[in-house]
């Protein structure tokens, strides 16, 4: 099928595209799924440092994304280096996940949100390889759970973390939670922004029909938390959703929310700061 440019989705898909995903694409997705969470669970019976389990993630990531008919495009990859740092990106759809373990080129662990780790095969992996739950509904578990996170970059392994706390049902890049500041001040390491276009139109919430389009990644310069406070988390946060906000303004057709102009470098209108992640 001829792959599409990065545009709306349409509403509904052509029919042609409606069989492809009910006969191929859905099918081999969850197939696809299945065996590699197989694979993860027998290698955890003697893999205690999660290695293998996450070049099994890697290699589910890069067959799901093609299964989807994604292309995908990595912006500015120097900054994909495997320093120890919080990597942080917008959440637009359920082949985010799929599409970041088959892009970055190094071991890391996945903060991710506390019920994930009830899915079958995609749980049990995550419980397996080390990931860390957090709890957004529960404030004093959710600081439980980013002192565990603060304690896996101490030791060395960069994570990964969704900010929103939930994937965008509007295509644009909601609030962020403070819990990727946080965990950045309190571990003493850099903060990586990353903005992910594309995704939302391949695979939008709701719905199990892909649509195949262009998919980016664009990796901005990591900001470095030396000289910031605890206090200054919400300071952090803005800094951090401004310049996620600003990269992915670049690169797809959406316009920010209410301006029609590209966001001002200083900051962002409407951060929720009461929570912390």
């Amino acid at each position: 099928m001829r792959r599409l440019a990065l545009g709306p989705r349409p509403d509904p898909l052509p029919w042609s595209e409606r069989v492809v995903n009910l006969c191929w694409r859905a099918p081999l997705f969850f197939l696809a799924t299945a065996f590699f969470g197989s694979l993860s669970l027998l290698s955890s019976l003697w893999d205690r440092s999660g290695r293998v389990q996450h070049g099994i993630a890697q290699r589910w990531g890069r067959a799901v994304t093609w299964i989807t008919g994604a292309k995908v495009t990595v912006l500015n990859g120097q900054f994909l280096d495997g320093r120890v740092a919080v990597y942080v990106a917008n959440h637009l759809s359920y082949t985010d996940t799929p599409v970041l373990f088959g892009i970055l080129p190094f071991q890391f662990r996945i903060v991710a949100r506390h019920d994930l780790f009830t899915i079958p095969f995609i749980g049990w992996h995550l419980t397996h390889s080390g990931q860390v739950p957090v709890n957004v509904s529960n404030p004093r578990a959710s600081i439980s759970s980013l002192g565990s996170a603060v304690k896996t970059l101490k030791s060395g392994m960069p994570l990964f973390i969704f900010p929103e706390g939930g994937r965008t049902q509007t295509g644009h890049p909601s609030d962020f939670l403070n819990g990727p500041a946080f965990m950045a001040v309190r571990a003493g390491v850099p903060i990586v922004p990353m903005a992910l276009t594309g995704t939302y139109e391949l695979l939008p919430i709701r719905t199990w029909e892909f649509h195949p389009v262009p998919v980016t990644l664009a990796v901005g310069e990591p900001i470095e938390t030396a000289g910031y406070s605890i206090r200054q988390t919400e300071e952090l946060t803005q800094r951090l959703r401004a310049a996620i906000s600003q990269l992915y303004y670049e690169h797809t057709y959406l316009k920010p929310l209410g301006t029609g102009d590209p966001l001002p470098d200083d900051g962002v209108p409407s951060v929720r700061l009461e929570k912390c992640e």
